[in-house]
């Protein structure tokens, strides 16, 4: 795919590891616009039925209906990039490779840009308590769990730099 110009950027990373910052900082930084859409705007849209389970210690799984879901969701991702969007995608591989597996087959045709979104597990801990959104204890359970064989084309730590020189590294890395 020489040549062609990238139209997704994928991020993934563990719950509060710096992905949803990192996002607006790329709508920020980059010269067209980019649309933003995150599995938290895929669970948000579910029905309370929809068979994702967060335990007490963190850990989140999914059932056959969360998956079928999921299935459409990235086809309908796919299709607004292959009908002209830019799309930068704010994901959380459950499933490690498998999970980047799925996303390969769902934008095949087009060009993308795979990113690691890493962070310190103590640190993403820190910023799950602060924000009071989130089970405690997903940050800690996906900050490696998420990246098992997943390859990137670059990747960002936010441990200690700010997602606005992660979004300027990403963009850097783009094919125009």
């Amino acid at each position: 795919m020489a040549g062609m110009a990238t139209r997704v950027i994928v991020l993934n990373g563990g719950s509060s590891s710096g992905k949803s910052g990192i996002v607006r900082c790329l709508q920020a930084v980059l010269p067209q616009p980019w649309l933003a859409l995150g599995v938290d705007t895929l669970v948000d849209a579910l029905p309370p039925s929809a068979g994702i389970q967060v335990a007490g210690d963190g850990t989140v799984s999914v059932g056959p209906q969360f998956r079928q879901l999921q299935e459409a969701w990235r086809a309908g991702v796919a299709a607004m990039a292959l009908a002209g969007a830019h799309v930068v995608i704010d994901d959380v591989f459950l499933g490690g490779a498998h999970s980047q597996g799925e996303w390969r087959a769902a934008l095949a045709g087009l060009e993308v840009l795979w990113v690691g979104v890493r962070c310190d597990r103590a640190v993403a801990a820190g910023r799950e308590i602060a924000r009071g959104d989130r089970e405690r204890g997903m940050a800690e359970s996906q900050a490696d769990l998420v990246h098992r064989g997943v390859v990137y084309d670059v990747e960002v730590d936010t441990t200690h730099t700010e997602a606005l020189q992660c979004a300027r590294t990403i963009a850097g890395q783009l094919r125009s």
